[in-house]
């Protein structure tokens, strides 16, 4: 007679299976997998990248650099070693005798300190025109803004030599001929302005509209929103408006020519080009040495404010 007792299912179960372990336990996981180690080959190709774009961007700078450096070289140079037909890099007897002869031959020492001042009365200046205009057009609204801003654009089209002989006019009939006042004042509220008012324009777009309801909330009238709220906020973009103000106002050369004629009134453009011999050949060293020291206050400004040109130019969307 055959046993109708059924076989117990887990008698058939391996030996190290889950009817092993003790009661309580938790059965043993997947293994996980090792992990990949990242080979040399991949270690020694990144270097190798990295090493060749640096390559790439020291040939690329070359031409940037280069003329800075031979200017500030050459500045130590004789005339005959600068007019060599074959140029040295760096050189043979270094002298600093044209840095003295650029303060003996002319007043520098004035001019340099004319157009710094000069420069810095711009500066400020176009900064507050720029931040009250931009922040009229991107928050105030009132008839005719948009075709008014449109009219505001048009001066980056009309070129300075196009309105310098009516300029002209007007400051020789206000006896201002032989100032620095036409230096100053025009380019504040004049078309050079322009570009400056634009990034403060968009800036202020970009701000959110909550920040100033707060400041309503809080008792603040339109000028005390603007000077409190706005215009902290928007330091990256008075960076910006900074350096092209003081770059442009520095480097200006065709309106000082026309509006100044004594040699203590000149700025540094107009100055370097009076550094000629008695023949009225230019005095290269001479001429180098004056460029030289006139770069230093441009580099110094950029390497101070340069973090807040480019957040600028991001936040206006100038950005290329």
């Amino acid at each position: 007679m055959k046993s109708d007792v059924r076989s117990d299912p887990r008698s058939d179960t391996k030996p190290g299976t889950t009817s092993d372990l003790p009661p309580g336990a938790w059965p043993p996981g997947p293994e996980a997998p090792a992990p990949r180690r990242r080979g040399l080959g991949a270690r020694a190709r990144g270097r190798l990248t990295r090493w060749l774009l640096l390559l790439v961007l020291a040939v690329l700078s070359v031409p940037f650099v280069f003329p800075t450096w031979w200017m500030a070289t050459s500045s130590l140079k004789p005339m005959s070693e600068i007019l060599r037909r074959v140029p040295t890099i760096w050189p043979q007897d270094p002298s600093l005798e044209a840095y003295g002869r650029v303060f003996t031959l002319q007043p520098f020492a004035q001019q340099y300190w004319n157009s710094l001042y000069i420069a810095v009365l711009v500066t400020v200046g176009t900064m507050l025109v720029a931040a009250m205009a931009g922040y009229a057009f991107a928050r105030i609204r009132f008839p005719g803004a948009n075709a008014l801003f449109v009219l505001v654009l048009v001066g980056l089209l009309v070129p300075s030599e196009v309105t310098i002989v009516p300029l002209f006019r007007i400051v020789n009939s206000l006896g201002l001929i032989n100032t620095h006042w036409p230096l100053v004042v025009i380019p504040v509220l004049g078309a050079p302005a322009v570009l400056a008012v634009f990034i403060m324009r968009q800036f202020f777009l970009g701000l959110p509209t909550e920040l100033e309801e707060a400041g309503r909330i809080d008792g603040l009238g339109r000028w005390g929103v603007f000077w409190r709220i706005a215009v902290p906020l928007s330091r990256s973009a008075l960076g910006a408006v900074a350096i092209f103000t003081f770059l442009k106002s520095w480097n200006l050369y065709l309106e000082p020519v026309v509006y100044l004629s004594s040699k203590e009134n000149f700025t540094l453009p107009q100055a370097l080009t009076q550094y000629v011999d008695a023949y009225g050949g230019p005095m290269w060293n001479v001429q180098l040495a004056a460029t030289t020291l006139t770069v230093l206050p441009v580099l110094a400004v950029f390497l101070v404010a340069q973090k807040q040109f480019v957040q600028g130019l991001a936040h206006s969307g100038l950005k290329g």
